[in-house]
């Protein structure tokens, strides 16, 4: 091979690493998750500092992840609340929506129906704008008897199939009816119980951004 044929492809070689390279940086630029739902995610009772969006964010940091969480929760919201809310909630850059609402629906007793039709359209709304979805599922307070029970805790799973959407099956799970991991009202959890629920929920969130990354 020529002297001028190993320089060409030696310069081209240059080249394509310092593309790579580019593109590789370009793919591993900022991201940013929103959390929109409840008090459960907007860190009711906790300092900034200890709610689910600062500690979910530490989490994924320490795994290597550009990642900045947002919070779109509001204490109190119901589905009908966030329904109506969720458009001007949608600015800026977007690349995955945690969706964790229900609880208070539940907590009123509203009829599990209504439930799934205002999570069916904040989906629909989701899917429209081509935005990754993790469904956090709630289970029914079990006081309102089981065919109530029924009819609720089948709306997250019914949905997360109906929108081909990952569903986290209990956002609670391992901290609700907890005493040492809730605060005084027994409802949400102190700093100790988001840590349970970081923790849990954490691969399901890395799993998404890692897809998301890679399109």
């Amino acid at each position: 091979m020529a002297h001028g044929d190993v320089t060409r492809l030696v310069k081209a070689a240059v080249l394509l690493t310092a593309l790579l390279w580019v593109n590789s940086a370009a793919w591993a630029g900022e991201q940013v998750v929103l959390t929109f739902g409840d008090s459960l995610t907007a860190g009711y009772g906790l300092p900034e500092a200890e709610g689910f969006v600062a500690r979910l964010q530490a989490s994924l940091r320490r795994r290597g992840r550009d990642v900045r969480v947002r919070n779109g929760s509001v204490s109190g919201e119901t589905t009908a609340g966030g329904r109506a809310r969720l458009a001007w909630t949608l600015t800026g850059q977007i690349d995955l929506v945690i969706l964790e609402l229900g609880a208070n629906d539940g907590l009123r007793g509203v009829n599990p129906e209504e439930t799934r039709r205002n999570l069916d359209a904040i989906l629909g709304t989701l899917r429209e704008r081509g935005l990754p979805v993790l469904l956090a599922g709630m289970l029914a307070p079990p006081n309102l008897g089981p065919d109530y029970a029924q009819a609720f805790n089948s709306v997250y799973p019914d949905l997360a199939r109906k929108f081909d959407v990952p569903l986290y099956p209990f956002f609670l799970q391992g901290v609700a009816a907890r005493r040492a991991l809730n605060q005084r009202d027994g409802l949400h959890p102190n700093a100790a119980g988001v840590e349970v629920i970081v923790a849990a929920m954490t691969p399901y969130v890395l799993d998404l951004l890692y897809s998301k990354a890679g399109e």
